[in-house]
């Protein structure tokens, strides 16, 4: 198992280490009223998962896997943009190690065309939380399956630890500012926008909606031009590329 140890923390965050767990949102959850700032993360996760139940796959030693429990200052409705905030957090820290990384609305993080990072967001009664799967050191992926890694984007290894620390002070950083600052937050996302001027397809409830990706509002929605004109998406699932 990696030392987590290694892990440079924002200040007043406390991290948990586990060899094996179903899911670290589950491992966080478990613990009830944990403090803000606790960090579950796995070497192996039994039964880890992305939206809407879908399963995420990760071999020990290889991926980043963790869960950051939130209380948020800013009121619920606002929540929901902590999966941007995350996804910021995760791109800054590839950046730093030399990946130029782009935000999938609303919960991903892509290398070119390539998932390199999932994220999952979970309110939890008064508590938020944030779970992110990073793939690090990854040689190969199941075929037909649109991965990459850091390990094979920048041709070396890098530390776990090392890596996780970059994404957890950014993130601690940005999770402030889902609120007042969130102006900012949105103009380093909007930068960094994978689906801009794309033909996207999503369900929104249980209505599936087609059109092109016109950008990121200032409210962290999705803007998109349809045939009944532009229309915007807070949230939305099954966000695709259209062939």
């Amino acid at each position: 198992m990696s030392n987590w140890d290694e892990v440079a923390l924002p200040d007043g965050w406390e991290l948990r280490g586990v060899e094996e767990t179903d899911s670290t949102n589950d491992e966080i959850r478990r613990r009830g009223m944990a403090k803000h700032g606790l960090v579950a993360v796995a070497e192996r996760q039994t039964a880890g998962r992305g939206r809407r139940g879908a399963a995420w796959l990760s071999n020990p030693g290889e991926s980043l896997t963790f869960s950051v429990m939130l209380r948020p200052d800013g009121p619920k409705t606002l929540w929901s943009r902590l999966s941007l905030a995350a996804g910021l957090a995760v791109a800054e820290a590839l950046e730093t190690c030399g990946i130029e990384a782009r935000i999938k609305w609303p919960n991903d993080v892509l290398v070119g065309t390539k998932k390199i990072c999932g994220i999952l967001v979970e309110a939890v009664g008064d508590h938020v939380i944030v779970g992110i799967g990073l793939n690090v050191g990854s040689k190969s992926f199941p075929e037909g399956l649109k991965a990459t890694s850091i390990l094979l984007e920048t041709g070396r290894e890098w530390g776990r630890p090392e890596v996780m620390g970059m994404i957890l002070r950014s993130l601690s950083g940005w999770s402030g500012e889902i609120e007042k600052g969130f102006p900012n937050l949105i103009v380093r996302i909007q930068e960094r926008c994978a689906l801009s001027g794309e033909k996207v397809r999503l369900m929104s409830g249980d209505r599936m909606v087609e059109g092109r990706v016109a950008g990121i509002g200032m409210a962290g929605e999705l803007l998109l031009e349809t045939e009944q004109g532009q229309e915007c998406f807070l949230q939305a699932h099954e966000v695709r590329l259209c062939d």
